[in-house]
């Protein structure tokens, strides 16, 4: 399945829940689902609306444009990455090792229940204009930097800039395999990426 379909069919689900999400964060979700699957120059306005059953219209009614969608889907996630991290990096005192574990886990996690915004921030982020872009850089690189307090904490004498490389090197692994298919299930895929990700990050490289 891919990850417009994916977008697709949560939206649909929502229509039948009880509490349902707006309009417009569903057609945010259709929107990032088309960016990631075909490119963000590669899907209109007019795509957008076919996808979501709604007329040119009403479609500006909700957002200005294919580059107000961008901004509307990236930022809102950095800002959730950050606050995770940060809620996660803090929440073993004195374990930098338990502060890992949770660390992974969280974004193994949103990683696979987010694989379109994960493509787009991979992909697209420099379609952005300016100042949404360095805020969404300034927010990742603040996420990153709970990483590199927890893996210093971890490996006495590491410096600043290893542990970059080793967080980076993690994000890489961990945002990888979301977008396969059903051939491994998700939880098997968690375990695996949760595995691979904390025995790498683990490893003290020799210097």
């Amino acid at each position: 399945m891919t990850v417009e379909q994916q977008a697709r069919g949560r939206a649909n689900g929502a229509a039948g829940s009880a509490r349902r999400r707006s309009r417009k964060d569903e057609i945010l979700e259709i929107a990032v689902g088309l960016f990631a699957s075909r490119g963000y120059h590669g899907v209109s306005m007019d795509d957008i609306g076919a996808a979501a059953g709604v007329t040119g219209p009403a479609l500006y009614h909700h957002f200005a444009g294919k580059e107000a969608m961008l901004v509307a889907a990236l930022i809102p996630v950095s800002e959730e990455l950050l606050a995770g991290g940060q809620q996660r990096s803090t929440g073993h005192p004195d374990d930098p090792r338990g502060a890992l574990e949770s660390l992974i886990d969280f974004h193994v996690d949103f990683a696979l229940a987010n694989p379109a915004v994960i493509a787009l921030h991979l992909h697209e982020l420099d379609r952005l204009p300016d100042e949404p872009r360095r805020r969404i850089r300034r927010l990742q690189r603040l996420y990153v930097e709970q990483w590199v307090t927890v893996l210093t904490a971890l490996h006495p004498g590491m410096p600043d800039g290893e542990a970059r490389v080793l967080a980076h090197a993690a994000f890489g692994l961990m945002n990888s395999t979301p977008f396969l298919g059903g051939e491994v299930d998700r939880r098997r895929r968690a375990e695996l990426l949760r595995a691979a990700t904390l025995a790498a990050l683990l490893a003290h490289p020799g210097s």
